[in-house]
């Protein structure tokens, strides 16, 4: 098998690109000391990037703003967000999440 080296340098870069910023951040934090304020606003990162996930996919199609009364993804999201509080587990809001937006998009 020969070895295209073009194709092989573009595989290394990209695993040198991935590999970096994940990496290079955790090797200088992990000798840093940080402030409390510093590791509080560090515990609201994976909230805000959810949030930024999901209200994108729950309000946006086809990159206009969806409309709220056609909006079955919207109206699926309401008893799923429910249940997620009620209950706090994940696989209990994964079903009740798929199962909202079966029963809406079969009778709607």
């Amino acid at each position: 098998m020969e070895v295209r080296w073009d194709i092989f340098l573009i595989i290394l870069g990209s695993a040198l690109v991935t590999f970096l910023p994940r990496v290079l951040p955790l090797m200088v934090l992990s000798r840093m000391e940080l402030p409390d304020w510093g590791i509080r606003w560090l515990n609201y990162v994976p909230i805000s990037v959810m949030a930024a996930l999901v209200g994108q996919e729950l309000l946006l199609h086809d990159g206009q703003l969806a409309p709220l009364f056609t909006n079955l993804e919207l109206m699926a999201a309401i008893p799923t967000f429910l249940v997620a509080i009620m209950t706090r587990s994940l696989l209990g809001t994964v079903v009740a999440g798929m199962i909202s937006i079966m029963i809406l998009r079969y009778f709607l």
